[in-house]
């Protein structure tokens, strides 16, 4: 550690607090421009426009946020966009957004999201790019809520699937593990009625929940700011992941009791097998027959690597599955400063050896 700061680091540092200070900020959130194809209740489907000189031969991508948190997940900031690096790669790439949820939601559950929301949008992108088959990425519950949706309806035109920091076996997330006893000694009475009555879980507790999962890093941030005030990026990549929660979103009442009793407390994902509705049939993922990549942060404890990989042991469908890691938490590991040079270079790889649905092995890279 440089105890004399240089003249350049100090004049660094105070053009980036006065820029804090004064300027709003030192991110440049301005958004990737995209239009919309598509609307129905709970899923508005965005075009991303490219630039006029970049060439779109590629498959469609679509990107499957998770619920509750904003889609600015897969177009943080700029230079740190996801959304914008499909672009430039050549792929017509596409956005589903489920906008907010209110109390009169309360009754809706992940089988709407599973059959009727993703399946209708994945349809969507498919014809408004040509009829092509469609590659999906998914963060967290979206990327399970993406297998799930291709395992129920196996004649989906989906190419391919990523799935980025998405939970198969939550015995092993860590975090959760304290409230299980707690909630299995009242059989989950206590949070039922607690998810009940708020008809769901409200936006600025999503909010308080995902800061907990860092709460060491939120308790630093005054002594972490200081020692980086010269280092731009990191203030910008700090200031768009503080906009990003800003925007968190509320939970459906229903969706969040199954996400509480099915996923969390009995682990009923684990098998590969979920009845979302009885007597709606078992949805088994061992019909996803498409590749898959999933891709697990190295310290994430929201998603550890063996809750991510486990789907690795579930999807005996499918024709090539690719378990990879990369560094960073929950978020960095899809939007965060190195996932440039991990997680999206994995995405395009994947993609390009799979555009005509070869067929492959498994493979684990730690």
């Amino acid at each position: 550690m440089q105890l004399v700061p240089t003249p350049d680091r100090v004049g660094h540092a105070a053009a980036n607090a006065f820029d804090m200070l004064f300027r709003g900020g030192v991110a440049d959130l301005r958004r990737t421009p995209a239009q919309i194809v598509d609307e129905a209740p709970k899923r508005v489907i965005y075009r991303y426009l490219p630039a006029s000189d970049t060439a779109q031969h590629d498959l469609p991508v679509l990107l499957v946020p998770p619920l509750a948190a904003p889609s600015v997940c897969f177009d943080l900031r700029r230079d740190c966009s996801l959304a914008g690096h499909l672009l430039a790669q050549g792929h017509p790439t596409y956005l589903v957004e489920y906008g907010d949820i209110a109390f009169s939601d309360r009754d809706l559950g992940l089988e709407f999201w599973v059959r009727d929301v993703l399946p209708n949008a994945i349809r969507r992108v498919s014809e408004d790019a040509g009829g092509r088959p469609v590659q999906v990425v998914g963060w967290c519950l979206g990327g399970i809520m993406a297998l799930l949706a291709l395992a129920a309806d196996g004649h989906l035109p989906v190419n391919s699937i990523a799935t980025v920091a998405s939970p198969f076996d939550f015995t092993e997330v860590r975090i959760a593990g304290p409230i299980r006893p707690l909630a299995n000694v009242t059989n989950g009475f206590l949070g039922t009625a607690i998810y009940r009555a708020l008809g769901g879980a409200p936006a600025p507790v999503v909010k308080r929940a995902f800061q907990l999962t860092s709460i060491d890093k939120y308790l630093t941030r005054p002594l972490a700011t200081a020692t980086h005030l010269h280092d731009r990026e990191w203030l910008a990549q700090v200031e768009a992941v503080d906009k990003f929660m800003d925007q968190m979103h509320a939970y459906p009442g229903r969706t969040m009791g199954q996400l509480y009793h099915r996923f969390f407390r009995v682990n009923d994902l684990a098998d590969g097998r979920l009845e979302l509705v009885s007597g709606d049939g078992e949805i088994d993922l061992a019909d996803v027959h498409v590749p898959v990549l999933a891709i697990a942060g190295s310290a994430d404890v929201l998603a550890p690597q063996k809750a991510v990989h486990h789907v690795g042991s579930l999807l005996t469908g499918s024709p090539d599955v690719h378990l990879e890691t990369a560094p960073g938490g929950h978020l960095g590991v899809l939007a965060g400063r190195s996932a440039a040079r991990t997680t999206w270079p994995w995405i395009d790889q994947f993609f390009r050896e799979n555009a005509s649905t070869g067929r492959g092995r498994l493979r684990v890279v730690a």
